[in-house]
């Protein structure tokens, strides 16, 4: 590894960290950009996008790891079912509990909503960036990795 300056190195790091950050928030709008075709909220796509991940889930289970109040997230959860995203079934474990997951729709939209993004980015990196600078792209990611690795 290279020598550290240690008057140099947190300055230099401090401005990549700007840098980065910014250039990153730019690629999130962009990517959400290309697969808009909602009116959802950031809770409604958090809710959405936690039932992927994990599963099933109670109102009062998404309410807590979404830090919302179950008052809250019922309301969330309300209007997700009455867009067809999100469908209720009974606990198979504790039949007095309802669990929240998502419809063959949801799943859908989300497929899609991913193909759209992909599709536009994969043609961006082709036509904007030379053969020579998508090797630099992948020096860079791998960097982003050891970055976000633990």
């Amino acid at each position: 590894m290279g020598e550290r300056s240690p008057a140099v190195v947190p300055e230099r790091a401090s401005e990549l960290a700007v840098q980065l950050r910014s250039v990153l928030g730019k690629l999130r709008r962009r990517l959400r950009e290309q697969g808009a075709r909602d009116d959802h909220t950031p809770s409604q796509v958090a809710v959405v996008l936690r039932l992927e991940r994990d599963g099933p889930a109670t109102v009062s289970d998404l309410a807590r790891a979404e830090g919302m109040r179950p008052q809250s997230m019922s309301a969330t959860v309300a209007s997700l079912q009455a867009d067809g995203l999100l469908v209720c079934s009974t606990d198979p474990k504790d039949g007095r509990k309802m669990l929240m997951s998502l419809s063959k729709k949801a799943e859908r939209l989300l497929r899609e909503g991913r193909a759209v993004r992909q599709d536009w980015l994969s043609h961006t990196i082709a036509q904007r960036l030379s053969e020579k600078e998508q090797q630099k792209l992948v020096a860079t990611l791998e960097l982003l990795h050891r970055i976000v690795d633990e």
